[in-house]
């Protein structure tokens, strides 16, 4: 195993989500999908829409997305640091160059969060995860985030500032329109 410099650059970009707002709709799932493997797929999206049917409404859906974490045991576990599993220099993006990916798994089992933010794709044997739509191959957005563009109800959003523990990631997205429909703000 390769040695790692244990400090690496912060992101410059977070995905933030609203599950109260979300209507798990899956649009993003499967523009993701389509963006970055060129077909619409469920489980090669790089977000995910969980929807647990034994929950009420606000607590019955959750979107999870990679949290750019400011200490990543994922990228820290890669065999191939910064070959496989790299650090864009820039935007401080955490991503898996496919090319060099062996699809071992141990970035998927170093995660911290539940469930682990990083897929597998079974047809490349490569480990997936969000790249903030970095290299997007079927979408050329111009920098815009996929999963964003779509969501009808705008329940994600790009943020350049870093959310304050994990729950910072879920914020409120909700707004005046909301209220005038009669529909909770808080």
């Amino acid at each position: 195993m390769t040695e790692v410099n244990k400090s690496v650059p912060l992101s410059k970009g977070y995905l933030i989500v609203d599950n109260k707002k979300c209507t798990g709709c899956c649009s993003c799932m499967l523009a993701c999908s389509l963006a970055h493997e060129g077909r619409v797929s469920f489980t090669l999206s790089r977000i995910q829409i969980l929807d647990d049917p034994f929950r009420c409404f606000p607590n019955d859906i959750e979107i999870v997305t990679c949290h750019q974490c400011e200490h990543p045991e994922c990228y820290l576990a890669c065999p191939f640091p910064d070959e496989a599993f790299c650090i864009d220099s820039n935007t401080g993006v955490r991503y898996i160059n496919e090319e060099h990916c062996t699809g071992c798994g141990l970035c998927r089992e170093a995660c911290i969060l539940t469930p682990s933010r990083i897929s597998f794709n079974h047809d490349k044997n490569v480990a997936i995860k969000c790249d903030l739509c970095q290299s997007t191959p079927y979408w050329d957005g111009r920098g815009e985030k996929v999963c964003i563009q779509v969501c009808p109800v705008k329940a994600i959003k790009f943020s350049t500032t870093k959310p304050v523990g994990h729950e910072g990631y879920n914020v409120n997205l909700r707004g005046d329109g909301w209220a005038k429909l009669g529909m909770s703000t808080d």
